[in-house]
């Protein structure tokens, strides 16, 4: 065998197991980063919208108070903004077509209804997070319009 036929063989051989190895633990490595951020960003982009669906009921709700001079009760709820209540205390100047575009109350970013409390001329919107319960940690941590 001829010094240039050994290069070929030497060359054909390929990549040694503790190589390969050593490719695949970087790789993994890099991924597990990449997963990282990308999840973590996901749960605050939801933390996000549901903060923005809040802002768009709050606006809907002073709306509901300029025209009424209250806003609506916690029994009225935010149905309140898509439909005229009948219960007391009735709304004198109700729009027509409601407070909210489309006639539908906006849900958080797990698809979960918004929670709604007045008391005395001030209200507290709440969403019970991911997990759907109140408490929680994380993603899964109530958000309130109070925060």
């Amino acid at each position: 065998m001829t010094m240039h036929s050994r290069q070929r063989v030497a060359a054909a051989r390929g990549f040694t197991l503790i190589e390969v190895m050593v490719v695949l633990a970087i790789i993994g490595g890099i991924l597990a980063l990449v997963a990282t951020n990308v999840l973590g960003s996901a749960d605050e982009a939801r933390i996000k919208t549901t903060k923005s669906q809040m802002k768009l009921i709050e606006n809907a709700l002073d709306m509901y108070k300029l025209d009424n001079f209250v806003y609506p009760t916690s029994e009225q709820g935010l149905e309140a903004l898509i439909n005229k209540p009948s219960s007391s205390p009735e709304p004198k100047n109700y729009r027509d077509g409601g407070y909210l575009k489309g006639n539908k109350l906006p849900t958080d970013a797990w698809g979960n209804e918004f929670l709604y409390f007045a008391e005395k001329g001030s209200y507290e919107i709440v969403s019970m997070g991911a997990d759907s319960q109140e408490g929680g940690e994380g993603d899964a941590s109530d958000i309130s319009s109070l925060d």
